[in-house]
């Protein structure tokens, strides 16, 4: 039987070329040539028409995408205390997942070597130390009072043309919020552009992710061709810091706002969520696993139809904490490869920035992608080292995924809680609900 890869599914195509491309890199080299083609010239064309396809789509996609997100929550007509609850843990628990990814890496690492010295060479990134130095210290980011003024847009379509993404996202938020309190038939008018809009950068994302596998092979190629092998310590240290930091935030964080706040035991909650944390590990998708979450927090659980058909879906869409942790740990891992010595402003930029993008392009395919070259492009950082990231992606992808499952399940029970709500795991049950 003929086996036709173009049938795979997207990430097994994804990981045969990383094979591939660790194969043709090693094979190579840097010098390598058949029939006068020079192939490391090859890799870096293919890889750097992916990332310039990646760049196309981030301001369009991450401006109508917030809008619609913002503006789709004001006007379902549920932003009483049920939303206001739903919406508060969610921003607090991402945060908390990104303040944890963002000490761990401060901890590690991974970007240095065991003496201090940037990997930069191991990891392949060609651009100059002291050009990106440079570039991160434009604007003056180090002040935390001109970040807070560079956050505020003098011009919306100049912070688009030098991909201001700060500015960007604040004036998304705003134009969503207002949006959906303008009179109804222009509210509804500019929704429907909005959602057109994101429908059609969906599609685009969904096009270039065809070819996805094909980019990272020459991404990956390039850096084996380069570096040999030496890439794997560091970008192993960087997936272990990853998987820690997700750790901690699924049974520590969560475990302890479920005991205090939530009132019910953390290991009977992983039990009753295991079915669906099982299905949000092996699709890598918040969105397929949603029915197997509902039924899980409805049947396991006991949260009642009210709570879980508001918060769940809503979760699936807007709570990203394995994302926005990954973001966070990736941002600095690459800095760090530069040598770069970040300060607290650029570090909150890189949590700001991280809170709002694993929001704002939650469901597009390759999400983690999209949105951490809207952090790097944030604070200056150069997308050359994305392709490097691809390598432990699938794995990592998994892991985060079922995160933000296991998260959207302590939202549920825990708004259930502050509702009023009895009866979870067998309680004796509130006849009013």
């Amino acid at each position: 039987m003929v086996v036709n890869p173009l049938k795979w599914k997207l990430h097994w195509q994804i990981f045969a070329a990383i094979l591939l491309a660790i194969a043709a890199g090693w094979a190579t080299g840097e010098d390598g040539r058949t029939l006068g083609i020079h192939w490391y010239s090859v890799y870096d064309f293919v890889g750097r028409i992916f990332l310039n396809a990646l760049k196309m789509l981030i301001v369009p996609l991450i401006v109508s995408s917030i809008i619609v997100g913002i503006a789709g929550i004001a006007k379902s007509g549920r932003l009483g205390m049920l939303g206001a609850k739903t919406v508060g843990f969610y921003l607090t628990t991402t945060l908390l997942a990104v303040l944890a990814g963002l000490v761990l890496v401060n901890i590690v690492d991974p970007g240095l070597s065991s003496d201090g010295r940037a990997l930069g060479d191991e990891l392949a990134l060609t651009a100059e130390t002291i050009d990106v130095r440079e570039r991160v210290g434009e604007g003056s980011l180090s002040d935390l009072t001109e970040l807070f003024v560079r956050i505020v847009p003098e011009n919306i379509v100049a912070s688009a043309a030098s991909l201001d993404m700060l500015g960007l996202i604040f004036f998304a938020l705003l134009f969503g919020y207002f949006m959906a309190r303008a009179e109804h038939a222009y509210a509804e008018t500019l929704y429907n552009f909005w959602e057109g809009v994101f429908q059609v950068m969906m599609s685009i994302t969904n096009f270039v992710m065809l070819f996805a596998p094909i980019g990272i092979f020459g991404l990956v190629a390039k850096v084996v061709a380069s570096t040999g092998f030496d890439a794997a310590q560091p970008l192993l240290i960087f997936a272990a810091t990853v998987a820690t930091a997700l750790l901690f935030h699924l049974f520590i964080t969560m475990s302890t706002i479920l005991t205090l706040v939530g009132r019910v035991s953390p290991l009977a909650t992983l039990r009753a969520m295991a079915p669906a944390l099982l299905t949000a590990f092996s699709t890598a998708s918040s969105m397929a696993t949603l029915p197997l979450t509902l039924r899980c927090v409805r049947e396991n659980v006991g949260v009642s139809d009210r709570t879980t058909s508001f918060v769940l879906p809503l979760g699936a869409t807007v709570n990203m904490n394995g994302t926005a942790l990954y973001e966070c740990v990736a941002a600095m891992f690459i800095a760090q490869a530069y040598g770069l010595d970040l300060n607290f402003g650029i570090q909150f930029v890189i949590v700001v920035t991280a809170l709002v993008t694993s929001i704002g392009v939650a469901g597009v395919p390759a999400a983690s992608m999209v949105a951490i070259g809207i952090i790097l492009t944030a604070i200056g950082l150069p997308l050359e080292a994305l392709g490097v990231l691809f390598v432990f992606d699938r794995l990592l992808d998994m892991m985060r995924t079922a995160v933000n499952i296991y998260g959207d399940a302590v939202c549920a029970i825990v708004v259930a809680r502050l509702e009023g709500e009895t009866g979870l795991f067998g309680e004796s049950v509130d006849p009013h609900r």
